[in-house]
């Protein structure tokens, strides 16, 4: 079982940046990052393949950038220009090398004030 730590939310005021990290404990495949605000559903942010090929929601694109870096086992978020309907609970996601489990983080909560 391989487990996600999350790290970097708060809260940020409009027009702020914050950086999200998750760390996996082993040796992971895809790994991405979905949202959830209150009364949504979970929607995709942006994933990244262990080779480094990015894909974005269009509600991220030209302000988020995500990475990894393979030899930590980890993914970042980077996000620019926060806006408050980016408030949400951020999980990373993450998928199996071999086979097809895909493993969630607990999430962390991103606030951003208007």
């Amino acid at each position: 079982q391989v487990q996600l730590a999350e790290s970097g939310g708060g809260l940020v005021q409009a027009g702020g940046s914050l950086r999200l990290s998750c760390a996996a404990s082993a040796s992971i495949g895809a790994m991405g990052w979905y949202r959830q605000a209150p009364g949504k559903q979970r929607e995709l942010v942006a994933d990244i393949t262990r080779g480094g090929y990015t894909n974005y929601a269009d509600s991220g694109k030209g302000r988020f950038t995500i990475s990894r870096d393979n030899a930590k086992n980890t993914v970042y978020l980077r996000m620019n220009s926060l806006k408050p309907e980016d408030t949400a609970v951020y999980y990373c996601a993450a998928d199996s090398r071999f086979g097809s489990t895909r493993y969630w983080g607990q999430g962390t909560q991103v606030t951003v004030s208007s």
